[in-house]
């Protein structure tokens, strides 16, 4: 398997080309978990991966709650199938919990504090209740609890970790928190083991090929749970070997040399293409790396990618009268400009606007 091998099978295996799925919630849980950070961006991610459907379909499926938002992998915002939200927590917060303990005294949030805190949200928000972050953030000084500086986010996070809040709906372009019990009664539970197991088998059916290195890095485990993961589905993986590494795919997956995966697509900042390996030499030149991710400020963004390959990035302004696009390769991207506004046009359909232009950027 060579580096081009392992981007083009990515690229079905996420169902970026090939088969893509139909509505928002398949696309999610397929994928596990899928970066959040950014959250306009972030309903493309998950809308790119379907066949057709736009950005309101998207928020049709947090209200109607078949997707949720929070913070499960590496204490970082996801969306997750909300069925699945309550065990991924449960598996992986506590070690970010553990982590972030010095974090918590730097901001005099001790164990006192954080239960009253988690004792006024419940009551505020319990009965079907939501409260947006500045809602939020005034039942806090309300309560004489400072969200000054980093407080008011970090309660947030906090509460989140211990499986009491989750993101709603969004109200007046301001997200909302709700109880993630209420939000959710259906949640599953799994036994640790077999949450691992689950985990994994997700993680290599729809992000292989990939090393165990990857499958630790993208959830946040120590490097034991994720070999013990492994091990528990490696039955039913296929492992390849490349630089003296395995790389395990699911054994079902599609031969990449019977798709055409030689498309161009653009895809979303923090994209699981980039985002979800440890190792992301396989799909970008360390040298356009800075172009990514500049400054590695932890902000990354839209890329275009060419024949499984990141050969740029991209931006969308949003106008009166539809959305332009403005392309930002490495180099030449040698397509043509039919294939070019393809890809944009899909995007301007998602937004549910028409595409008033696509330029390259100058130099």
């Amino acid at each position: 398997m060579t580096s081009a091998d392992a981007a083009h099978r990515r690229l079905l295996n996420q169902r970026i080309a090939g088969e893509r799925f139909g509505r928002p919630d398949e696309v999610v849980r397929w994928m596990g978990a899928m970066q959040a950070q950014d959250y306009r961006q972030a309903l493309w991610a998950i809308g790119l991966r379907t066949t057709s459907a736009t950005l309101a379909d998207v928020e049709e499926a947090i209200a109607k709650r078949t997707i949720v938002q929070t913070w499960p992998l590496r204490g970082t915002l996801h969306f997750v199938a909300a069925e699945n939200a309550q065990w991924m927590l449960e598996l992986l917060a506590p070690r970010r919990l553990a982590a972030d303990r010095s974090r918590r005294r730097q901001l005099e949030l001790d164990e006192d504090l954080l239960a009253r805190c988690t004792h006024l949200v419940r009551e505020a928000l319990q009965g079907g209740g939501q409260l947006t972050r500045s809602g939020v953030m005034r039942l806090l000084e309300e309560a004489r609890i400072s969200p000054s500086g980093q407080r008011g986010y970090h309660i947030l996070w906090y509460l989140a970790q211990i499986g009491l809040i989750c993101l709603g709906p969004m109200r007046d372009k301001e997200q909302t928190f709700v109880l993630l019990d209420e939000w959710v009664p259906a949640s599953r539970r799994l036994a640790r083991a077999d949450a691992l197991a689950e985990l994994a088998e997700r993680y290599f059916a729809s992000h292989g090929p990939a090393t165990v290195d990857d499958f630790a890095g993208w959830a946040g485990l120590t490097l034991g749970d994720a070999r013990a993961g492994l091990e528990a589905v490696k039955a039913g993986l296929l492992a390849e070997q490349r630089d003296a590494k395995a790389y395990w795919s699911a054994a079902d997956t599609p031969d990449h040399a019977m798709h055409d995966t030689s498309g161009l697509y653009l895809l979303p900042g923090f994209d699981e293409y980039l985002l979800g390996y440890k190792d992301r030499g396989d799909v970008l030149a360390p040298a356009h790396a800075h172009n990514v991710a500049p400054g590695g400020n932890g902000i990354f963004f839209p890329i275009i990618v060419a024949g499984g390959q990141v050969v740029g990035t991209w931006k969308r302004t949003l106008k009166r009268s539809g959305v332009a696009i403005t392309l930002s390769p490495f180099t030449p991207l040698g397509v043509s400009n039919g294939r070019l506004a393809d890809a944009a046009r899909r995007f301007s359909d998602f937004l549910g606007l028409p595409l008033v232009s696509m330029e390259t950027a100058a130099d």
